[in-house]
């Protein structure tokens, strides 16, 4: 049969039926060959079409997908199949990808019908076709019949998934430029996200442009095995692949963050309950709105990361295939380069050109979970263990007796704050006209230096080092000490009998268990020393405050049968530093209502949180003014019984004290009672509140011990 163009050989008018036509529709009544005969004419209207693909379906509107059933009988005529026969038996003449639902299109039971379905053109079910006109909208036969809610409107929209995936496929031949615009620019940032997640450092320092001017071998690899692997294989390994380097990524940014704020890498063993730790921060500090959609924000760029990452590796993958003998060729090349790079040890801007950072976070990962692992059944070991888990209670402290023993941290109190040049002024004119001021009231001072186990925050893993005597730098050895019997140093003046023990705590508003580790009878947390003034950012009230509540609930209660050992936190030099309270008359506190105006005139802590100058000045200040409170506190409350311990319980993050900033903190002991100093004179320690740059080091979980044997403790170890 020859087949005629739908353009040099028109078909007839819509009201005049063509004799095929007219011999279809009376095939019911001849014989059986001649049914075949005019059933196979009518099916090759049907395959006009010459690929089931959606771009073609230009080709497939000439070739015969007229509504008219005149029409499409003689245009069914010009469809393109060889054997009118074959295709009345297989449906391959139709334009359906579904051979066999073409076939039944083509060949029902009824002959009319099949007549009808003929004229109809492109639709699996004859009946349908005939009565909405939908031939021809969809370029897959087995989804035209659901291709519109409205019979005969062409373009309505699809129903029924198969349909909407073919209208939304068919949208790349209706708008061809601008298909070829989203296509280059979706594969454009495939491979943009993938080699930035391949190349990014974990440090926000490292972050530059020569990082990413790299050529990462996990590329290379992830390339070969996709040219090797059958369809199903690829697409699911570069599905895994691209999860795995979403997760990547997210560790990254937690160890750019956690080292800007910790000093550390982020533990994905321990960590993650630091996180709702973070979220309370952002409440306190910029609101609780603010901290809910932070929350809800961050859970969807985690899954965003991961799905989007595992997309653009897929597209990628699919890309390699289209042209494998090319794709070979530039893998076998890439390969070439990075191994000779990496032998030859060729860098760029100080690093290595052949990159191996993916592979390299993956070990190091792995490697911190093994460790992490490990230390926690041998830390537990070290905590059981004790140098005066055995000390008789009269064997403990005998030389502060009668004395009333406070032991203070000050929020982020560095050595950075001491001696960085952009602070150091303020801070260090504040320890001299402190440490005269304490001399004129007849306290002495001696200061040194403890490296803490912490840095940035964590202020529980510095306070428990300290008192401790126990290296606590991970939340599990938190746990695990805070779990035990190990003798704490507040504990050991509980234990002697000879204290009563009280904490002050503005930073807690929760259950605090820890009380029974520190061996404290009382502990006053942020709603129970009665202030009725404002927050000041993440702290709750101002030092001078929580001090002087301390000497009206505790430190001057009359009548008392014991000498009192306290540990007080404070918390106003906590970041991010503004508001910052000013010093008020002592006899104005009140019920902290004062503060109210200067809460109100302090900076916003979102102009200052993220901006590195600004943290610096107010940290400063902040630190300045509680040296202050709690020294004035001293001068203006303490006795001849009064002994001061006060330290810092961690550097401040690295936006203010530097990326390589160490982990000192100062520690002082103030008191009248010469004696008291007098037993740490082999200590070396600075005259006055400012130790010497010189001044001895200790690590902060030394410190337990050596107080307990300077002021006559001793030693009777306890082994669990």
């Amino acid at each position: 049969m020859t087949t005629a163009h739908p353009e040099t050989e028109p078909a007839p008018p819509a009201d005049t039926a063509s004799p095929e036509a007219t011999g279809a529709a009376g095939a019911t009544e001849n014989s059986a060959s001649a049914e075949a005969t005019e059933t196979a004419e009518a099916t090759m209207s049907a395959g006009a079409t010459k690929t089931p693909d959606a771009a073609d379906t230009a080709d497939t509107a000439e070739a015969g997908v007229s509504p008219d059933p005149a029409e499409a009988a003689e245009t069914g005529k010009a469809g393109v199949s060889p054997d009118a026969g074959e295709a009345a038996e297989t449906g391959k003449a139709g334009v359906s990808p579904d051979a066999a639902e073409a076939a039944e299109a083509a060949v029902g039971p009824e002959s009319a019908e099949a007549v009808d379905t003929a004229e109809a053109g492109v639709t699996p079910d004859a009946a349908d076709a005939a009565k909405t006109g939908k031939a021809g909208v969809s370029p897959y036969a087995g989804e035209a019949a659901e291709a519109t809610e409205v019979p005969g409107v062409v373009g309505a929209r699809p129903r029924g998934v198969r349909a909407r995936v073919a209208h939304w496929r068919d949208w790349r031949s209706r708008h061809a430029r601008a298909a070829r615009v989203v296509w280059w620019t979706a594969t454009v940032a495939s491979a943009v996200l993938v080699l930035g997640a391949l190349l990014l450092p974990n440090r926000l320092f490292a972050l530059h442009t020569s990082q990413f001017l790299r050529l990462p071998g996990e590329a290379i690899i992830g390339a070969a095995l996709v040219l090797a692997l059958p369809r199903r294989p690829r697409v699911a390994l570069a599905a895994l692949a691209g999860t795995v380097l979403g997760a990547v990524t997210i560790l990254n940014v937690l160890d750019m963050q956690f080292v800007e704020y910790l000093g550390r890498d982020f533990n994905v063993v321990l960590d993650w309950t630091l996180l709702s730790d973070a979220q309370s921060y952002v409440a306190d500090t910029l609101g609780g709105a603010v901290a809910v959609a932070a929350s809800i924000g961050l859970a969807l760029l985690v899954v965003l990361v991961l799905f989007v990452m595992a997309a653009a590796t897929v597209r990628l993958s699919n890309l390699l295939v289209r042209d494998t003998r090319r794709a070979t060729r530039g893998t076998l090349i890439a390969g070439t380069a990075w191994i000779t790079c990496s032998v030859l040890g060729l860098q760029i801007a100080g690093g290595p050109i052949a990159s191996d950072r993916v592979a390299g976070t993956i070990a190091s990962e792995a490697g911190r979970v093994r460790d992490t692992l490990k230390d926690e059944a041998e830390f537990g070991k070290v905590a059981r263990s004790d140098t005066f888990g055995a000390t008789p209670a009269a064997q403990l402290l005998p030389d502060l007796r009668g004395k009333d023993v406070v032991f203070t941290f000050i929020e982020s109190y560095g050595r950075s704050a001491i001696e960085d040049a952009g602070m150091a002024p303020g801070v260090d004119e504040t320890l001299a006209t402190r440490t005269a001021a304490l001399t004129k009231a007849g306290f002495s001072a001696k200061s040194g230096w403890l490296t803490s186990a912490t840095y940035g925050g964590s202020s529980w893993l510095g306070h428990s080092t300290t008192l401790s005597g126990l290296w606590v730098d991970t939340q599990q050895r938190y746990r695990t000490v805070m779990a035990s019997d190990h003798l704490s140093l507040t504990k050991a003046f509980r234990k002697s009998g000879a204290w009563d023990t009280v904490g002050i705590m503005p930073g807690v508003q929760k259950g605090w268990p820890e009380a029974k580790f520190y061996g404290l009878d009382k502990v006053y947390n942020a709603f129970e020393m009665g202030y009725q003034g404002p927050k000041f950012s993440w702290s709750t009230m101002p030092d001078q405050y929580a001090l002087e509540a301390f000497q009206r609930l505790e430190h001057g209660r009359a009548g008392r049968d014991k000498p009192l050992m306290s540990e007080i936190i404070l918390t106003s030099s906590h970041q991010p530093w503004a508001p910052i309270p000013k010093m008020v008359g002592w006899d104005d506190l009140g019920d902290g209502s004062v503060f109210k105006g200067i809460e109100a005139a302090g900076q916003k802590a979102s102009d200052v949180i993220a901006d590195s100058a600004k943290s610096k000045a107010e940290y400063g200040k902040s630190i300045q003014y509680s040296v202050t409170a709690l020294t004035e506190w001293l001068e203006r409350y303490g006795t001849e019984d009064t002994v001061l311990v006060f330290l810092g319980d961690h550097q401040p993050i690295s936006r203010v004290s530097g990326n390589n900033a160490s982990r000192d903190v100062p520690v002082s002991i103030v008191a009248k009672d010469p004696k008291v100093l007098d037993k740490i004179s082999s200590w070396n320690w600075t005259d006055g509140l400012r130790p010497a740059h010189d001044a001895p080091v200790w690590k902060m979980s030394s410190f337990r011990d050596r107080f307990l044997t300077a002021y006559g403790s001793t030693p009777h170890p306890s082994k669990g």
